[in-house]
């Protein structure tokens, strides 16, 4: 199948390609492809041919997307509209890639595929306002949402946690926050299963299990070694940051388990990502 990734230079996008590999991928990205320019975008698909397209692509700076919400909609909203009227206009199906922040995150129950949008930042707006799109514009679609994604190589939470306690020998991370921990490595592979069953819906690929921040820095620490540095409960009121997250943005994965699809439980993941920046010849805190 010939796939087009949008974002195929990310960290999704990236391990998309490994997870896909038996298929013709056409990754585009940024330089080169801006999704919110209509235009140059249906140059590529031209050009593509695509049978799929994989939408990665998005503005996921939360507190970046507060500062500039017109830059959120713009990229999000705008480049997921330009995205689907094109697989509209070819007939063909898409993967939009969503988030736990499309969530109110009121419900310390967490969220299942069905319950109903009410994003409470610029960002989650932006990505909600995409998944109208998506539905509206088309009959074939995966809305896939997601959380806390990271992957080998890239600057993410993780990072930060492992660069500050090397460098000050103590962290400070809040409790009030919950969700997903997911590595990119298992979305991918989760998405090449799904797309391969045709069955269209709505989906939460997240790995198993749920954490605060505070929690999954903790198990970082552990993992990496440095259970001995100071790991300080605080909250989020404790700080002042420019968007405001769902304080329960948990996902639950019901749509992608009663197809016998699942990832593995988040601690796992996590200890194969911290095993491969060991043996990356780069420093994982570089």
């Amino acid at each position: 199948m010939r796939i087009l990734i949008t974002g195929g230079n990310g960290q999704l996008g990236t391990a998309l390609q490994g997870a896909l590999a038996g298929h013709t991928l056409l990754p585009i990205d940024l330089p080169e492809v801006d999704v919110a320019d209509r235009a140059a975008l249906a140059t590529a698909f031209e050009d593509a041919r695509p049978e799929l397209v994989i939408h990665c692509a998005a503005y996921t700076n939360v507190d970046g997307c507060a500062r500039d919400p017109e830059l959120a909609y713009r990229v999000n909203t705008l480049g997921t509209q330009n995205v689907a009227l094109l697989c509209a206009a070819a007939d063909i199906p898409l993967a939009h890639i969503s988030t736990n922040e499309v969530f109110a995150g009121d419900d310390p129950g967490g969220y299942e595929e069905w319950m109903p949008l009410a994003p409470r930042n610029p960002y989650g707006t932006s990505k909600a306002a995409a998944e109208v799109h998506v539905r509206a514009l088309l009959r074939r679609y995966y809305i896939i949402r997601t959380a806390w994604l990271f992957a080998p190589g890239g600057r993410n939470f993780i990072h930060a946690i492992l660069r500050r306690a090397r460098e000050t020998g103590e962290v400070r991370v809040v409790t009030d926050e919950i969700g997903n921990p997911t590595y990119a490595a298992d979305l991918a592979e989760a998405i090449a299963r799904l797309i391969a069953t045709g069955q269209y819906g709505v989906y939460h690929f997240v790995n198993e299990g749920a954490c605060s921040r505070w929690a999954f820095a903790g198990e970082i620490l552990r993992q990496a070694g440095l259970g001995h540095v100071r790991n300080t409960p605080i909250l989020s009121s404790a700080f002042s940051r420019p968007s405001s997250p769902p304080p329960f943005g948990a996902l639950h994965n019901r749509n992608g388990a009663a197809i016998g699809i699942r990832l593995r439980p988040w601690p796992a993941a996590l200890a194969d990502y911290l095993q491969i920046e060991a043996d990356s010849p780069r420093e994982a805190t570089g």
